[in-house]
């Protein structure tokens, strides 16, 4: 028994100086590589780069910073940020063991949410090595690199940094910057109260941005000039004048290139929201954007905002990889230079009858076939605008129509009377599973009363090409940090929504669409001869013009209108504002992205019918390819349009005679 415990406790004690061995190890090879990065900050500090798609760099994360010497930066400003942030900075070792004890001892009371204590060193360290995300992990690592740059960086170096790297608002690190946009002068000239209020800034940037919130900023300004005052870098009186200081900022700077400038500004966002405002060096973000792409959606905007020649209408274009979700393009409005607000991602408008076709697919998805016929369309109330209207011979509305006629027509009734047979639940479900959330359950759901942004709009049409499945819209694939460590992974994610047989049903709706439809111009006018389909959508009082549309290998929204919704102008349909657009990006992008045949799924039927009656063909009719999925009723009925042989003109008659004798019984019994 006691050789037992004796080879058991020799075990134990073996497995704990294996992993004491490990954990050294681990623990010296990440302070030897951390020292390393720490002592080429002597060299000046790198940046970080975002690449395309093909893995070529293609712009940096700050292309305004100013970096200068701390002589070049006013006295005011330096003793305003150690004041307000880190009022023992010359004199502790790169951490604060009174605040960083009072922070572990609330992040052991709040449950592992560290927060508070960091010094000015320590805020440094985050910026240049670290993410934010809060864990104790991440605070102990942070304290640990404060102390290697203490050791191997002066003061005057660690301050010099930090005043360069850091982040203030608006897209904008450093103070030279910053200086330069809000006031039009070199940091080295700030007043004490100009200091003060960029000093106020670094603890809460984006609430605090000066040129969105002033009130705030000056708040925040005046606590900082307090601690300045109790921290003895100032008199009360230089106090008081402060405050009785009026200060005058110059309006947001804007961009000053307009070439991708969408594009970049999402991808930066994009980083913030995942990392914060820190800025570190020397990272790698790996993108899904297509420069060559870009270019030419940029193009298409700009080409088709010249024609129109209202300088307030806008647009925007989003493209998407439908297999992956990548966002391969995107422009949110007509110039960068003059608004920065991205209407590709961040506007939700109605989509009008862009939203169509997910009506369309839950109804196939629940049973229907594309040549189910709606029947009492002239009971329906009319709402909204009819895209395309076509009469009969008598001039009045159609009393009945197959879902592919209602779809090429946009007919309103129809899809109003499709809602109200259907429920509304499926399609909000539908929506919902491909990214479409917070619509409305209203009876108008179907015309796209709802609210969307052009991103989610494109994404959610890529189940259609890519054969049923919802993709979630990504711009960023990786982000790797200075030692090429993965600081963020985000896989291409898709899961089944609809079955591959109603995607390809939808493709072939949409291809008519395109063909002899709404959006016929692209084929007519606009030189589109490869495989594709898609959907206008015009809004109440033409309000917003959309066109969404795809390839094999594409997907592409186009949406234009005016900021504040208003009516863009007479007979403003998505056909005239959206598919010019669409269809000159489409057309120039198609050879670095060649459009082939959809792929046909197993499990569906092929039927040639009539294209006018959507019926069996007699022999003068104009024929299509139908195709109908496993428990689709399929007609057996005659054309009853066109003249067919003597022995069509029998069958159809007696067709005839005993669907009449069919509709008697059925009134009889009902």
């Amino acid at each position: 028994m006691i050789r037992v415990n004796r080879r058991t406790q020799d075990r134990v004690a073996g497995v704990l100086f294996a992993c004491l061995v490990a954990a050294t190890a681990i623990l010296v090879v990440w302070s030897m590589r951390q020292g390393w990065a720490v002592y080429k900050l002597r060299r000046g500090v790198g940046d970080t780069w975002f690449y395309a798609a093909d893995g070529r760099p293609w712009f940096r994360m700050d292309e305004q910073r100013r970096d200068v010497s701390l002589d070049e930066i006013a006295p005011d400003l330096q003793h305003a940020v150690i004041a307000v942030e880190d009022h023992r900075f010359y004199h502790h070792i790169g951490i604060d063991p009174i605040g960083f004890g009072r922070a572990l001892w609330r992040d052991v009371r709040h449950g592992n949410r560290a927060e508070g204590g960091s010094t000015l060193t320590q805020q440094l360290a985050r910026t240049l090595f670290l993410s934010n995300k809060r864990t104790l992990g991440r605070k102990a690592q942070e304290a640990a690199l404060a102390l290697l740059l203490e050791q191997e960086l002066s003061k005057k170096q660690i301050l010099e940094l930090y005043l360069n790297r850091i982040y203030l608002s608006g897209g904008v690190y450093g103070v030279e910057t910053m200086s330069r946009n809000l006031y039009g002068k070199p940091a080295s000239g700030l007043t004490l109260a100009e200091s003060a209020l960029i000093a106020g800034l670094v603890r809460a940037p984006s609430a605090l941005s000066p040129w969105s919130n002033l009130d705030g900023a000056i708040d925040r300004s005046r606590v900082v000039l307090q601690r300045m005052r109790e921290e003895e870098f100032i008199t009360v009186d230089q106090e008081k004048n402060a405050l009785r200081a009026r200060i005058r900022i110059r309006p947001y700077p804007g961009a000053t290139e307009a070439r991708w400038g969408y594009a970049k500004e999402f991808l930066r966002q994009q980083f913030r929201d995942r990392f914060g405002g820190d800025h570190p060096p020397d990272w790698s973000v790996r993108t899904t954007f297509v420069p060559e792409l870009q270019d030419a959606a940029e193009r298409a905007v700009e080409n088709g905002m010249r024609r129109f020649g209202n300088k307030e209408l806008q647009a925007a274009l989003v493209a998407i990889d439908p297999a992956t979700g990548d966002i391969l393009a995107m422009v949110g409005g007509r110039d960068f230079r003059e608004s920065q607000f991205n209407r590709a991602w961040r506007s939700r408008r109605q989509p009008g009858s862009a939203f169509k076709p997910l009506l369309y697919a839950a109804a196939l998805e629940h049973g229907y076939s594309p040549v189910s016929v709606l029947n009492g369309l002239a009971t329906i109330q009319p709402q909204g605008p009819d895209e395309w209207a076509p009469r009969n011979a008598t001039g009045e509305d159609p009393d009945a129509l197959t879902l592919r006629a209602a779809l090429i027509e946009s007919n309103n009734r129809a899809a109003t009377l499709l809602q109200q047979r259907l429920g509304t639940r499926p399609v909000l479900r539908l929506a919902s599973d491909v990214g479409l959330r917070d619509l409305p359950d209203v009876p108008s759901l179907s015309l796209g009363t709802g609210l969307v942004t052009p991103l989610d709009l494109t994404a959610a049409f890529s189940m259609f090409p890519n054969g049923g499945l919802a993709v979630r819209a990504r711009g960023l694939t990786s982000v790797l940090d200075a030692d090429g460590g993965v600081a963020f992974d985000n896989p291409a994610r898709a899961n089944r929504v609809i079955s591959a047989q109603v995607a390809y049903q939808m493709v072939s709706m949409l291809q008519d669409v395109m063909d002899r439809g709404t959006a016929s111009a692209a084929r007519s006018a606009f030189g589109i001869r490869f495989p594709s389909g898609g959907k206008t959508g015009t809004t109440d009082d033409f309000k917003d013009a959309w066109f969404v549309g795809f390839s094999s290998s594409l997907v592409a929204g186009v949406w234009v209108g005016l900021d504040q919704p208003a009516a863009i102008g007479r007979e403003a349909y998505g056909a005239r504002y959206a598919l010019p657009l669409w269809s000159e990006f489409m057309r120039n992008v198609s050879r670095s992205r060649p459009p082939q045949d959809f792929t046909q799924p197993p499990g569906l039927r092929e039927e040639a019918l009539c294209r006018v009656s959507y019926l069996r063909p007699v022999e003068e009719c104009p024929t299509y390819t139908e195709y109908f999925k496993e428990g689709d009723e399929i007609p057996t009925r005659l054309c009853p349009i066109h003249q067919g042989t003597v022995k069509q003109q029998i069958k159809r008659a007696v067709q005839g005679i005993f669907s009449a004798i069919g509709r008697k019984l059925k009134g009889i019994f009902k």
